[in-house]
């Protein structure tokens, strides 16, 4: 069944209406992402190009390698898209942290693994602490806007 979905960059800035079909998603540990997030991997879901709807602005677009360009907001940083650029295939990537309900997709497989970092991959049995239990992040949370984040 298929179903709109939407999201968008942090300071709102870019907002999309995406058709998707499933929640499935993917890891990526390629180097690249790895170096266009600065984190260990990045979460995608992959969806059909002629689905994408830009509401709005577009979002600005990198070279991140000879074979495909990384769509992001200028203004805030957010990580949107990774889209080969060559302009041939049907699909592109979405981040999964930029969907509105970014908790209702499921990995279900990793990409690029010789480059995965498997002290990161499962991360289950360490400590956890809630943003609101860090008193310091809490408080300025607190001064400045009277309230946490959502």
């Amino acid at each position: 069944m298929t179903e709109s979905v939407s999201g968008g960059c942090q300071c709102g800035r870019i907002r999309y209406a995406v058709a998707i079909e499933d929640d499935e998603a993917y890891l990526c540990h390629c180097r690249m992402c790895q170096r266009a997030t600065g984190g260990v991997s990045i979460a995608f879901k992959s969806v059909r190009v002629a689905t994408v709807n830009w509401q709005g602005q577009e979002p600005d677009r990198y070279a991140s390698s000879p074979i495909a360009h990384r769509g992001f907001c200028r203004e805030c940083g957010t990580s949107l898209t990774f889209e080969f650029s060559d302009g041939a295939s049907a699909t592109m990537d979405l981040t999964v942290g930029s969907f509105d309900d970014p908790g209702r997709f499921r990995p279900v497989h990793h990409f690029a693994v010789e480059s995965r970092h498997e002290a990161w991959v499962d991360t289950s049995g360490l400590p956890a602490m809630r943003s609101e239990d860090n008193a310091s992040t809490r408080d300025r949370w607190m001064r400045t806007l009277g309230k946490l984040p959502d």
